[in-house]
């Protein structure tokens, strides 16, 4: 006997038991439901930035009003083939599914609603409807909340372009979503649990022995990362926030703004003495705190050898940074960087060739001639609260070493990207109203820390990650700068490797 059709004959998440539900299979609405989030416009707008930029990003902007007035008074299939069609037409669906992949998994996982989620990860068997297209929303669901099933709308496309259009079997709204689901699972199988939030998932909901509705209920907060199966360490997009409609405005406003005052910051520290640069950063709008102190024979040695200044990887400007906290010029150790942002920087940077033999024979070259070395083992960056494993050349090099911790923090612009154009990266990230830099320097090594004492490089290396680690609040990890690029990319990050989108440099 069917229910009758009103949220106020269905029990909510809140009263669902989850317990002993392992044989069970569950089918969720995405947007309201699985995430907390009722607008599915963030995601459209981030992956919009991504694959379009700004032009494409306005263009969205300016059709929301439309979509809006659509999916409330007319459907709620008319409102979202406007933001598919804003969003995807003319755009290589190899694009689509590169940004997908890359782009929305940090928004996704901070947005999971804790009772649907609650429920949901009690059941064996999970299966996703939703109305947003699937190649937008399977990556995320599949690969980080082990869903097994994703339905959703499907979009066409000529020769490997997106049309803009949705195929033939429409957007998955109402009864879509009962026709899909029977599609898949079969007519005769009947799901344990159906979870909505809408009149729409009613007919989906039907479906099922056990019907629940998620309410919207303000300050709800999202499943922390620690309780979700797997913890996004990497992703890619530009944007820091999450856009929604105003949001995206201000972004759009702002932007020939930001433009200007970045070509402005970037050229002012690129001609700027490394000695004035500290206070010239600070009045260009970019606070930066200096903690604890470089050792007294860091700042006047007369060995030999230079200091090796080991960093945590934020951006590009890393080295840049620490170099105005120490007044004076410092030799940077790069992973391809562009030759763009080699030519823009005010200190002297050397690639290395990733032969293991030659790079230690530079270092030591470079050791032997330069007071100050500044070198990020990591070998790209990492946005996560995360540190990935450091190469141990360093330790083998030298006993002079000094650990730096870096943190930044920007509100709008990602000064980072594994497959966009690198060389833009400093101007995204000067693009930022207050890019804030904090430099923290550790104590140096004593003898008794390094290789000089019997100790391993690995285990050198090892030490000061888990001390910078401790600085930051970090965890430490040993995924690699392969396995940054293998999973926003599909390319192992070396020179001359094609990302999956065309014509990108290889970042750093």
């Amino acid at each position: 006997m069917a229910v009758p059709r009103t949220a106020n004959t269905i029990p909510t998440i809140y009263e669902c038991d989850s317990k002993d539900r392992e044989n069970q299979t569950v089918v969720a609405d995405l947007d309201g439901t699985l995430l907390i989030g009722r607008s599915s416009f963030p995601y459209f707008a981030l992956i919009a930035f991504d694959v379009g930029g700004i032009l494409r990003f306005l263009f969205l902007l300016l059709a929301a009003p439309l979509a809006g007035l659509l999916y409330h008074f007319v459907s709620e299939s008319a409102g979202i083939r406007v933001l598919i069609f804003a969003t995807f037409a003319g755009v290589k669906v190899a694009d689509i599914k590169s940004a997908t992949s890359a782009v929305l998994l940090k928004h996704y996982s901070e947005d999971v609603h804790p009772e649907t989620w609650r429920v949901f990860s009690s059941c064996g068997r999970k299966c996703v409807l939703t109305a947003n297209p699937r190649i937008m929303v399977e990556p995320y669901l599949k690969n980080y909340l082990g869903v097994d099933v994703v339905l959703g709308t499907e979009i066409s496309s000529y020769k490997g372009i997106a049309t803009g259009f949705v195929a033939s079997n429409g957007v998955l709204v109402g009864e879509n979503k009962a026709i899909a689901l029977r599609r898949n699972f079969g007519a005769d199988f009947v799901p344990d649990i159906g979870i909505g939030d809408r009149n729409t998932d009613f007919p989906f909901m039907e479906l099922c022995m056990e019907r629940y509705i998620v309410p919207s209920r303000p300050g709800v907060r999202p499943v922390s990362q620690d309780a979700l199966p797997k913890p996004v360490i990497f992703h890619d997009g530009r944007l820091v926030q999450k856009p929604t409609p105003l949001r995206a405005l201000l972004i759009v406003l702002w932007f020939p703004i930001g433009l200007m005052l970045s070509i402005l910051r970037v050229f002012m520290g690129s001609l700027t003495p490394v000695s004035l640069s500290y206070r010239v950063i600070n009045l260009l709008g970019c606070p930066t705190t200096i903690k604890g102190a470089p050792p007294n024979n860091a700042k006047h040695s007369l060995r030999k050898k230079g200091v090796v200044f080991v960093l945590s990887h934020r951006t590009v400007v890393d080295p840049v940074y620490v170099s105005a906290s120490l007044g004076c010029m410092t030799t940077a150790i790069t992973y391809s960087t562009s030759r763009f942002t080699d030519f823009l920087s005010p200190i002297k940077t050397v690639s290395l060739t990733r032969d293991r033999a030659k790079d230690a024979k530079l270092i030591e070259q470079i050791l032997n001639e330069e007071r100050y070395l500044v070198i990020c083992p990591e070998g790209t960056t990492c946005r996560e609260p995360y540190l990935l494993r450091f190469s141990s050349l360093f330790a083998e090099l030298t006993d002079q070493i000094v650990p730096v911790a870096i943190s930044v923090k920007t509100s709008m612009f990602h000064g980072t990207t594994a497959r966009g154009y690198k060389w833009l990266d400093l101007f995204f990230f000067f693009m930022n109203p207050l890019p804030a830099y904090e430099v923290t320097f550790l104590n140096k090594l004593s003898p008794d820390q390094t290789c000089s004492a019997g100790k391993s490089s690995y285990d050198v290396a090892n030490s000061v990650q888990e001390m910078i680690a401790n600085t930051l609040n970090y965890k430490c990890t040993n995924l690699t700068r392969k396995d940054k690029y293998r999973a926003l990319a599909g390319t192992d990050g070396l020179v001359g490797q094609k990302p999956a989108r065309a014509a990108t440099e290889v970042p750093g």
